[in-house]
């Protein structure tokens, strides 16, 4: 693995190769991006591509990649153009992408942006709150951990978090009538260290689940988009938004193996099945 990091006005990004460049036998790089997740959590998925070259990098502000803007907000137009830059700097041409969460909605912003960049789109699970038909309580939902988050620390924000992103189906009054949910139930700590700079729990990510996909520019773009979704994510809050995104681009969403963070194996929350994860990821791949 080699690292490099890239200057821009706006930020100093830290991006990582693994495999030779150019890649071997003439396939595209595969490109790895999440959103707020580092480099570091695509360890395991890049781990089953042994055969081909593999490019993460740290979002701005996050892990390495040291911001310069001024700013503490996520905007993945914004970040969409960090990850073109990332991929000029490589050289190798168009990539294939593999996008999780909130990197997914940067890679949809991208191929808005910058259509030639990448050949093949899977993006896994972006959270995307306008292709709901129940977007204003989704934002709702989002506002109660941000605001828990606010009050009372890390462990109740996350605590909420997980509440929300657990909820099956429409966010109903049902819902809302919830007492808050207890951190220790999460195993989460119920101690506040005063901080509230984290890009999941606080406002600084809101416009990435703000975003509203142009969906005329992204059926035009020469990229291959494929939508996916968890098959363990059952119906809650991001296996309603991939499918629904999927439907606005006229395509059923593709189901992969476990859940939303499907492609770990436990070093960054709870484990999935990155093995079985890559090898449908190298399927739908190599599907023309």
């Amino acid at each position: 693995m080699n690292t490099h990091i890239l200057e821009t006005p706006g930020a100093d990004l830290a991006y990582d190769v693994h495999g030779p460049l150019p890649p071997a036998e003439g396939r595209p790089p595969l490109m790895m991006i999440g959103q707020p997740m580092e480099a570091a959590g695509f360890r395991a998925l890049a781990s089953h591509f042994p055969d081909r070259t593999v490019v993460t990098y740290d979002p701005r502000g996050l892990g390495r990649s040291v911001r310069k803007d001024g700013r503490t907000d996520h905007d993945p137009r914004t970040q969409a153009a960090d990850v073109h830059a990332v991929i000029e700097a490589v050289g190798a041409g168009p990539v294939e992408m593999f996008a999780s969460s909130g990197g997914a909605v940067t890679a949809l912003a991208l191929v808005t942006a910058h259509p030639g960049d990448v050949t093949t789109l899977v993006a896994h699970e972006p959270p995307l709150n306008p292709v709901l038909p129940d977007a204003e309580a989704a934002e709702r939902a989002r506002a109660g951990f941000r605001d828990a988050y606010e009050q009372r620390g890390w462990g109740a924000g996350m605590a909420a978090f997980i509440a929300m992103t657990s909820w099956e189906g429409e966010f109903t009054d049902d819902y809302f009538a919830q007492p808050a949910p207890d951190p220790a139930a999460f195993g989460m700590p119920d101690g506040d260290d005063g901080s509230r700079d984290d890009p999941l729990l606080s406002d600084r990510s809101w416009a990435v689940s703000d975003y509203r996909p142009d969906v005329a520019a992204l059926t035009e773009a020469p990229t291959r988009i494929v939508i996916a979704v968890g098959e363990e994510t059952g119906d809650t809050f991001t296996a309603r938004t991939a499918v629904a995104t999927a439907d606005l681009l006229g395509q059923k969403a593709t189901v992969f193996p476990s859940h939303h963070g499907g492609f770990l194996d436990g070093e960054f929350g709870y484990p999935g099945q990155p093995a079985a994860f890559a090898h449908k990821l190298r399927e739908v791949l190599n599907t023309s």
